[in-house]
């Protein structure tokens, strides 16, 4: 796999803890690892960067979670979210979920197993929506082409009325009319 498909996943933590176990575990992983350790620096050093996931801790010094990927919504919306909380923090949750559109809202401390799991059908989910939109696009480009040729064949059949007809026989062949 290029460079270019491999997916990229923001870490965004201010515990460098937190962030070294996030990268050892994903190191076997074929994926692209980014790790910032606040807000400010996510933003200096992510903007440019396609982001497949973003993996947020909620509260940090600054600014929270939830706001942080309200923000990357806006400049990343096809880049998943996902929120890494120490507390269970409902209202938090409930927010999270309706504000930024987060995918998963998981609580530290983790499961390996369980983590992998969920990035792993993240990273399905978005592929699949991609391929939705992309699929979407493609029935819209048909549909226009197929109205284009509609109105092609009716302006030829009222210049010329019957030439849209086809005649067939009774075994299915088409048959020419000697009539001219």
């Amino acid at each position: 796999m290029s460079e270019e498909q491999k997916p990229v996943i923001a870490l965004i933590d201010d515990e460098p803890e937190i962030l070294s176990a996030l990268v050892r575990l994903f190191r076997h992983r074929n994926w692209i690892t980014l790790t910032c350790k606040d807000a400010r620096s996510a933003h200096a050093e992510l903007r440019h960067h396609r982001l497949d996931l973003i993996i947020s801790d909620y509260r940090m010094p600054g600014t929270d979670g939830v706001t942080l990927l309200n923000q990357f919504k806006q400049s990343h919306p096809d880049a998943l979210r996902i929120v890494l909380s120490g507390q269970a923090d409902l209202e938090g949750v409930v927010n999270a979920v309706n504000d930024s559109e987060v995918y998963r809202f998981i609580l530290k401390p983790w499961s390996n197993e369980d983590l992998l799991v969920t990035l792993d059908n993240a990273l399905r989910y978005k592929e699949m929506a991609l391929e939705n939109q992309r699929l979407a696009e493609k029935v819209r480009r048909q549909q226009r082409e197929l109205e284009t040729q509609k109105k092609e064949l009716e302006r030829l059949e009222s210049e010329a009325p019957g030439i849209t007809r086809v005649e067939r026989d009774q075994d299915g062949f088409i048959t020419l009319s000697d009539e001219d």
